[in-house]
């Protein structure tokens, strides 16, 4: 396990699923939480590869915050299927500021651990993530 910058450490499972999403693609996504009592990053749920981008959307809570990761396909202009893995860091208005605080401190440290990640984005309300502002980013 690793020491990020806040203290928190990355649960081995974290980088295990994250290598798993991005070699064999097994995973549509992965949603991690920051469990402030034992101080360390886990998984939370894992998208099975069918999933859509609305399942992993529908799985960020509301009011918490959290990591994700979501690996997008897409056609190019040249009609080549292409992917990019996206790093989502969810911090909605509503979240409490200690755990907004506590992800924000850990995030660099956290995403280091994830060899692999192409796009990042930060979101604060769901229209800040959306399907359209996916898609923009990956050009």
């Amino acid at each position: 396990m690793a020491n990020a910058a806040s203290g928190m450490a990355v649960h081995d499972d974290c980088k295990l699923t994250f290598f798993e999403l991005k070699t064999k693609r097994s995973h549509r996504f992965i949603v991690f939480k920051i469990e402030e009592k034992q101080k360390q990053v886990v998984v939370e749920k894992v998208g099975e590869p069918t999933q859509s981008y609305e399942d992993f959307a529908e799985s960020l809570p509301a009011d918490e915050c959290r990591y994700a990761v979501y690996d997008f396909d897409f056609v190019t202009e040249e009609n080549c299927q292409k992917s990019r893995i996206f790093f989502i860091a969810w911090s909605p208005d509503t979240a409490r500021v200690r755990s907004k605080m506590i992800y924000a401190s850990s995030k660099d440290r956290f995403k280091r651990e994830l060899d692999g990640i192409q796009i990042e984005l930060q979101a604060t309300d769901p229209t800040e993530m959306g399907l359209d502002v996916i898609k923009s980013r990956v050009n």
